[in-house]
């Protein structure tokens, strides 16, 4: 049950932050919104509100925004999305899949801000004594203010991780703080082995509620794992790495797991799936927001559209296509999921 309610939470908020972004795009070109509906297939309940219906249709895989004058013979209606510049189209298409990288900063600033907490660099006061490490078994504690470390003063938390770093496996004395009296320990950093570096097993404080630096953070793993996908995406199209992909079965036995694990890791997830579907919408794939903005670019090009014919063929064959591979995809996740008899 957990795995189900999760999966259609975050599917749900994904699908409609994306369909949102297009919604709010051609409202604000004054382009009509004929309907806005969350899932595909037979439409399960929905409402009139103005000149758009809305609906939650029964696969939620998906969703769309129907739009005056998507359709050739419509192109003349008031408020036709054909009837626009070529510009305001691009940023009604373009609108959808920006909207899920915005949904990836704020879910982001979101954990920094009310779960984990920002790093206070600023002090040398332990946060945190990772249990197993050797500042535990010398006794260090949370709270404790780090002073001297292998006879160096110590100002700020990036001072003392130089000086740790830089003693691995060399026994190092101590000096702190706790509760207003001056102590001492000998400890002995650990190697570690993919860096070279001494480590103690400690962390620094965190700052719960601060908005700029959440933000800031929120930027930066959103730029990042843009990065990341990117790079294995071309990997995996040059040859370099074998393709690896997972189906909305795979992603729904992932999202289930990450679920059991608490609040914050299936936020950090639902953030890198919104990446994924974003950075997925804009590339020139048939039938999805990267191949229409193609064609656009295109028609800017040569100052007149591609033939509505064509261009609708396309978006079909790669639909089918897209419609192909999902069924490819899932069928090997059910394999590995071993519910076959």
């Amino acid at each position: 049950m957990l795995t189900f309610v999760s999966w259609v939470v975050v599917f749900g908020m994904l699908i409609l932050v994306h369909e949102l972004g297009h919604f709010w795009a051609a409202r604000r070109a004054g382009i009509g919104v004929t309907e806005f509906a969350i899932g595909f297939g037979p439409r399960l309940f929905g409402w009139q509100a103005g000149e758009t219906n809305y609906s939650l249709r029964l696969f939620p895989l998906g969703g769309f925004v129907r739009l005056v004058g998507e359709n050739p013979e419509e192109s003349m209606l008031e408020g036709s999305f054909q009837s626009k510049p070529v510009w305001q189209r691009f940023a009604v298409i373009a609108a959808g899949p920006l909207m899920n990288f915005l949904l990836a900063v704020l879910l982001f600033t979101l954990i920094y801000f009310a779960f984990v907490g920002i790093p206070v660099y600023q002090s040398t006061v332990i946060g945190d004594v990772l249990p197993g490490g050797r500042a535990e078994a010398v006794g260090l504690q949370n709270g404790d203010r780090l002073l001297n470390i292998a006879g160096q003063n110590v100002a700020d938390w990036h001072d003392l991780v130089r000086v740790i770093n830089a003693h691995p496996e060399q026994e190092i004395t101590i000096v702190f703080q706790r509760n207003d009296h001056r102590q001492n320990v000998q400890v002995v950093p650990r190697r570690d082995p993919q860096t070279g570096l001494g480590l103690i097993g400690i962390s620094p404080q965190t700052r719960l509620f601060a908005f700029l630096p959440s933000l800031q953070q929120g930027l930066t793993h959103t730029f990042g794992f843009l990065d990341l996908i990117t790079g294995s995406i071309l990997q995996m199209v040059t040859g370099r790495v074998p393709p690896d992909l997972v189906g909305p079965v795979g992603i729904i036995q992932i999202v289930g797991e990450v679920a059991r694990t608490g609040i914050v890791n299936l936020l950090f997830l639902s953030a890198i799936i919104s990446i994924n579907l974003g950075l997925l919408n804009i590339l020139p794939i048939p039938a999805l927001d990267g191949s229409k903005l193609i064609f656009l670019l295109v028609e800017a090009l040569r100052g007149r559209p591609v033939d509505p014919r064509k261009e609708s063929f396309i978006h079909f064959v790669g639909f089918a296509l897209l419609i192909l591979l999902m069924i490819i995809v899932t069928y090997h996740d059910l394999l590995r999921l071993q519910v076959f008899f």
